[in-house]
C-alpha cells in the first residue's frame, strides 16, 4: 500500500511539473509569434496586402507562371517586390519600445501606420516537403508598420493582437524599413513600355504627323531579314542602314518610362493629349498583337540656349501615352531617342 502511494505521488509530481513545461513553452511560443515579423520561407510568399488609414491600398499577387502583379491589374516591378520579399526575410526585432516610448508608439501607430497581410501557399498534408496534397492558401502573419526611429535606424511595428511594439531593423542595414511597405499603387507598377527582342518583333510602324515624310514602317521578316518602307504608302526603300535599323529595333528590348502623370490637372492633361502627338508607334509582335504609344512635346523651361533664344520645349523629357491610352506619363529621351528616330536618320544619301 505504501509503495503504490509513494508511486501515486511520484505521478502525480511529474504530471505537475509537465503542466508548467507545457504552459511555460506556450507561453514562450505565443511571446515569441508576436515578435517574428520575418518570414524565412519567401518562396511559399503568394500574396501581401497593404493598407493605410488613408484608404490606399494594394495587393501584390504571385502569378503561377513566374512574375507579380498589383491589385490583379498591372504587372509589377521585379525589382521593388523583390526588395520587399528580402525585406520580409530579413527583418529583425532590435528591441522592445521602452515604457516611456510605449504610449505615444501606439498612438502613433493607431493614427500613422501600413498594415500587411501575408499569405503563403500551404498544404494541409505536407510530409517532410516531400509528399503535398491539398494545396490552399492562408493567412499566416498580420501587423503594423510605423514610422522610423528617432536615429533613423530602426522602424516601429506591432503585430495584429498585441499590445507590445517593437524596434525592428535589417542588420547591416543603414536606414529604417518603412518605405518599403508603401501601400501606394504607383511604387509597385513596372514602368516598362516595351520588352520585346527582336525576335519577337513582326513589325513597327512609326508615325511622325507632323512631318508625314519621316514616317516609316520595318518589317521583321522571320528573323531573317528587316524591310523598310514609306508611311502609309507602305513603298519598299531598297537602299537603307540596315545595322541602324536592328539597333532601333534593340530599342525596344527594354523601354521605361520615368514617372507615371494620370493624376495631373485634368485641364492641363487635356490640352496636351488634344495637341499633336510628336510620334505614333504601333508594335506588332509576332503573335499579331499590337501595342501603340503615343509621345507629346513636352514645355519648355526658362532657360534659354547657348546662344541666348528660349528653348520652346523640354530636351530632356516628353510626355507618352502608354498602356493602351490608360497611362498618362512621363519619359526621358534618353530612354527614348532610339525609337523616335525620323526616316531620314535610316535612309542612305
Amino acid at each position: 500500500m505504501k509503495k503504490n502511494r509513494i508511486i501515486l505521488l511520484v505521478v502525480i509530481v511529474l504530471a505537475v511539473m509537465a503542466g508548467i513545461l507545457i504552459l511555460s513553452q506556450s507561453d514562450i511560443t505565443f511571446k515569441r509569434a508576436l515578435s517574428e515579423f520575418d518570414v524565412k520561407d519567401t518562396a511559399s510568399v503568394s500574396r501581401i496586402f497593404l493598407s493605410d488609414k488613408n484608404n490606399n491600398m494594394v495587393t501584390l499577387t504571385r502569378q503561377p507562371l513566374g512574375g507579380w502583379t498589383v491589385n490583379d491589374h498591372y504587372q509589377a516591378s521585379k525589382f521593388n517586390v523583390n526588395m520587399l520579399l528580402g525585406t520580409i526575410h530579413d527583418v529583425e526585432v532590435k528591441e522592445p519600445v521602452s515604457r516611456a516610448a510605449h504610449n505615444s508608439v501606439i498612438r502613433e501607430l493607431s493614427v500613422n501606420s501600413v498594415k500587411v497581410e501575408i499569405y503563403q501557399q500551404d498544404y494541409l498534408i505536407d510530409l517532410f516537403h516531400l509528399i503535398r496534397l491539398f494545396p490552399h492558401e492562408k493567412l499566416t502573419k498580420v501587423y503594423y508598420v510605423g514610422g522610423a526611429t528617432m536615429n533613423n535606424r530602426g522602424s516601429y511595428m506591432l503585430m495584429e493582437g498585441s499590445s507590445v511594439p517593437f524596434v525592428t531593423w535589417i542588420p547591416g542595414f543603414r536606414g529604417f524599413v518603412s518605405p518599403r511597405y508603401s501601400p501606394m499603387i504607383n511604387t509597385w507598377r513596372d514602368y516598362s513600355v516595351f520588352k520585346k527582342e527582336i525576335q519577337a518583333i513582326a513589325s513597327v510602324q512609326v508615325e511622325i504627323p507632323g512631318k508625314l515624310n519621316e514616317s516609316y514602317l520595318v518589317n521583321n521578316e522571320r528573323n531573317v531579314t528587316v524591310s523598310f518602307y514609306t508611311y502609309p504608302e507602305k513603298q519598299p526603300i531598297p537602299e537603307f542602314d540596315t545595322m541602324a535599323v536592328l539597333n532601333f529595333l534593340t530599342g525596344f528590348r527594354n523601354l521605361n518610362f520615368e514617372a507615371i502623370l494620370n493624376d495631373m490637372d485634368p485641364l492641363r492633361k487635356d490640352s496636351i493629349l488634344s495637341s499633336m502627338p510628336s510620334a505614333i508607334i504601333t508594335l506588332t509582335d509576332t503573335a499579331g498583337v499590337s501595342q501603340t504609344i503615343k509621345t507629346y512635346l513636352k514645355e519648355g523651361t526658362d532657360a534659354p540656349d547657348l546662344n541666348g533664344n528660349p528653348i520652346p520645349y523640354d530636351i530632356d523629357r516628353l510626355y507618352a501615352l502608354v498602356n493602351d491610352g490608360r497611362d498618362f506619363v512621363l519619359a526621358q529621351y534618353f530612354t527614348f531617342d532610339r525609337i523616335l528616330r525620323p526616316r531620314s536618320f535610316f535612309v542612305k544619301e
